[in-house]
């Protein structure tokens, strides 16, 4: 599954002119079209995680939002029914609420009004926010070497959704506040079917129409084509970008109405909103709203420089972000926990931390990338290895590799600080369940296994460049430690 979804590009590439590609050429150098993006072929060893993936993971979030809604968020609770109870599948399958017409209605207004809100309202937000980049912007070059561009307006798509969802709690009351709770398995259905018909939709696309045939990439197995997807960029039309709309919206947009909702259920349930909750609700907007903020530079992250579009990101956008990502405030509903004053204190200072570090470390980048390096990173000109690559198309383009400020400590610090951030969400919830940690267990596994699959994209893409950079900077996530 995709990250939440801010996953970085540690390339922290800096295309120059292509000026040196026809030296480049006549002095030899070997040229490979083809070694970054996608994987061209497939080993067992991803075919076998594919099928893995395709499998379970829509059974991991049934089991553990139908665990939170039968047995309190307990994850042994269904097993230990199921063998010491008189419980039977069947029993606990029909206790689950059936799609209905009503969550029905409820997903395909959100997802039109989210596709609207992208295509139909050009950004002006820009215009009078003070260091906000948003409207037309370019994304990075492909491997066909397209440079594409894309409407960015996902933080005024937030700013109106949350507008109108607070103008309703408290002056409209056109449905109550806890809407999405009161209709989250039903829900659940809706997301499943939708993120298996884009994915299904994708794939089909890039054999029959597909956007750019050059950056497709075909393996010859059907498994690993439908969820990792063929196609780079999948559009329909001019602007409707598959991967940029699917990544941030419906789903982020979602994850803060999603946290709203369960603090209104508490409410509700309990007469008072805890410090725990309200803890969930300020930690993961920041988040959020830095998500959008800087959707100008999410056009330059792993996911839409790298991934293709496929289940992986279709299905992880519609089912797995909002339903796992969300888990803390979930488990609150069902077990809310007032903290002790210092507890709080003391997580609400880790979460900080972890965005600061989160944010700076990215902020570091982006600045080094804007200026060409002419800038000042804590004080002093920064330092960076110099590498080469080159697109399908033959061109040679260059890359600087920072190694000053927060990139000199590891090579992928603004994961360290998301993982300090993620750590803060689950400690919320206090110790008596495991559910809520799930968060931080999958995101140590999926980053740590991106920095390998990352650093593997960059050493297949830089050659020897890599190579010095990795001596320069020799740690990935804990300088002294990994």
């Amino acid at each position: 599954m995709k990250t939440r979804d801010q996953s970085q590009n540690t390339m922290m590439e800096h295309p120059k002119s292509n000026l040196r590609s026809q030296s480049s050429r006549q002095s030899g150098e070997k040229i490979d079209h083809g070694r970054w993006g996608r994987a061209w072929e497939v080993d067992w060893f991803s075919l076998a995680s594919v099928i893995f993936l395709l499998l379970f993971a829509p059974l991991i979030v049934y089991y553990f939002v139908m665990s939170c809604d039968q047995y309190r968020c307990a994850l042994t609770g269904p097993i230990l029914d199921l063998y010491t109870g008189p419980s039977h599948l069947s029993d606990i399958w029909n206790r689950m609420q059936p799609i209905n017409r009503r969550a029905v209605t409820i997903y395909t207004v959100w997802v039109t009004f989210q596709i609207i809100l992208y295509m139909a309202l050009p950004d002006f937000c820009h215009k009078f926010l003070p260091g906000y980049v948003g409207g037309v912007q370019e994304g990075a070059r492909t491997p066909a070497g397209i440079i594409n561009k894309y409407q960015i307006n996902g933080l005024q798509a937030w700013i109106i959704t949350h507008l109108l969802w607070l103008a309703n709690a408290y002056y409209f009351h056109w449905f109550s506040p806890t809407i999405i709770f009161d209709n989250w398995i039903p829900l659940l259905w809706c997301a499943n079917i939708l993120g298996y018909a884009v994915s299904t939709f994708a794939m089909v696309k890039a054999y029959i129409f597909p956007t750019d045939a050059k950056d497709c990439k075909f393996t010859g197995n059907f498994f690993y084509n439908f969820m990792m997807g063929i196609e780079f960029n999948p559009r329909i039309g001019k602007w409707f970008d598959f991967k940029l709309f699917f990544n941030g919206r419906p789903g982020i947009i979602a994850w803060t109405l999603i946290n709203l909702s369960y603090a209104a259920k508490q409410q509700e349930l309990y007469g008072q909103v805890t410090n725990s909750m309200i803890l969930v609700n300020v930690l993961q907007a920041i988040y959020v709203l830095d998500f959008f903020w800087n959707e100008t530079w999410y056009l330059k992250t792993i996911d839409i420089c790298h991934d293709h579009f496929g289940w992986y990101l279709g299905w992880g956008d519609c089912v797995w972000l909002p339903y796992l990502y969300t888990l803390q405030g979930l488990y609150l509903v069902y077990n809310p926990i007032q903290l002790p004053t210092a507890y709080a204190m003391g997580v609400l200072f880790l979460g900080l931390v972890g965005y600061y570090i989160f944010r700076m470390t990215n902020h570091q980048k982006d600045l080094f990338r804007r200026t060409d390096g002419n800038c000042t990173i804590w004080g002093k000109k920064p330092d960076y290895v110099e590498c080469s690559y080159t697109s399908a198309n033959g061109q040679r383009h260059y890359s600087k590799l920072l190694t000053s400020g927060f990139w000199g400590l590891a090579r992928h610090f603004n994961y360290t600080g998301d993982l300090l951030g993620s750590l803060a969400y689950c400690l919320t919830c206090g110790f008596e369940h495991i559910l809520p940690y799930f968060y931080i267990i999958y995101m140590t596994i999926l980053l740590t296994h991106r920095c390998i699959r990352d650093e593997h994209r960059c050493s297949s893409k830089y050659g020897k460049g890599w190579g010095q950079y990795t001596i320069a900077v020799p740690y990935r996530l804990l300088p002294g430690t990994f």
